[in-house]
């Protein structure tokens, strides 16, 4: 058995389309993943704004930790039986949930968190901003996915709007190579995720996505368990005071539970393509709201690198025309 979801019967004229038809509140499916696509990002910049919000407070390893840990209990609470129902996939596939929870929630949690002890959250959401362009050059360079000459010159602008926001804009730091050690650990981590995509996407899974990612969860935690000793021992625990606790919450219920679902929903309904759009708003939101909560200011090279690293990602992710079974020409999403 599998949680995938079926297909539509396309046969069936009179079955009512699952999208329009009034869902929580009355809202249709449709009109609630839109008002998903507006509010995800937000979701997303959570993360990036507890990292820096907590950059002096908590240690990063046991945040990412308690953050993943709390995620999975709830994951367990939806997914739990599946996963045990699975129980022969986890073990046939346990190489690859070790990587993959190894990036997700180690490389993609605690280097973010290490990265915010000295770098803005602002310049975390922009170099953020660049992972899809280099989901892109991944899946052509080892999976064969066509990169049109268009998407090469989105994936170099995206670049140098990476490069212009590490240096600050400014060329003698280009020149002499300074810049802030948490932009380098943001970059790994940007690094990580884009091989986390590329192998959720590739490698095969007798298990569906939710419980797939719910296993993710348990080797990630387990992953985390032994650093997260070690660096209580050395640098020191987690405070037990409200702020932490909030901050912790805030991880687990928004930045990771939370925009988890709302994405997979957003995705589900509206599909791969607009759904994609949440990449584009997300550093959008994320400096928007460094700058209201955290009175982090928006500099003339974050504008300059938003300027280059958004349109790279649309370049970038533009799919060549390919035949379909009709032989008509379709742009896949």
């Amino acid at each position: 058995m599998t949680d995938r979801s079926l297909p539509a019967d396309a046969t069936s004229a009179r079955t009512p389309n699952p999208a329009q038809t009034p869902g929580f509140l009355g809202f249709s499916e449709t009109r609630i993943a839109f008002l998903l696509l507006l509010t995800t990002p937000a979701m997303f910049g959570t993360n990036m704004l507890v990292a820096r919000w907590m950059a002096d407070t908590a240690p990063p390893v046991a945040l990412a930790f308690w953050r993943w840990v709390g995620v999975l209990l709830l994951m367990l609470l939806l997914r739990g039986p599946q996963l045990w129902a699975h129980r022969k996939d986890v073990i046939a596939e346990w190489k690859d949930l070790a990587v993959l929870g190894a990036l997700g929630m180690g490389v993609c949690g605690a280097f973010v968190y290490i990265g915010a002890e000295t770098t803005t959250a602002t310049n975390i959401g922009m170099l953020y901003a660049s992972s899809p362009v280099l989901i892109a050059v991944l899946a052509w360079r080892f999976y064969g996915e066509r990169f049109s000459t268009l998407q090469g010159v989105g994936g170099l602008l995206c670049l140098i709007g990476v490069l212009w926001i590490v240096f600050r804009g400014e060329l003698e730091a280009l020149r002499a190579l300074r810049f802030a050690v948490g932009d380098v650990w943001v970059l790994a981590a940007v690094i990580g995720w884009a091989v986390y995509a590329i192998m959720v996407k590739y490698r095969p899974s007798g298990m569906g996505m939710m419980t797939r990612f719910t296993a993710i969860c348990l080797f990630g935690v387990l992953i985390l368990a032994p650093f997260t000793l070690w660096e209580t021992m050395t640098v020191g625990a987690v405070p037990v005071q409200w702020d932490v606790a909030i901050a912790i919450g805030a991880l687990v219920l928004i930045a990771g539970f939370g925009a988890f679902l709302a994405y997979a929903k957003v995705q589900s309904v509206l599909g791969a393509a607009r759904g994609s759009l949440i990449l584009y708003l997300n550093p959008i939101y994320v400096a928007v709201m460094a700058w209201a909560l955290l009175s982090e200011s928006l500099a003339l090279y974050h504008l300059i690198g938003a300027a280059l690293v958004l349109p790279g990602i649309y370049l970038a992710n533009r799919r060549p025309r390919q035949a379909d079974t009709n032989g008509a020409g379709t742009r896949t999403p």
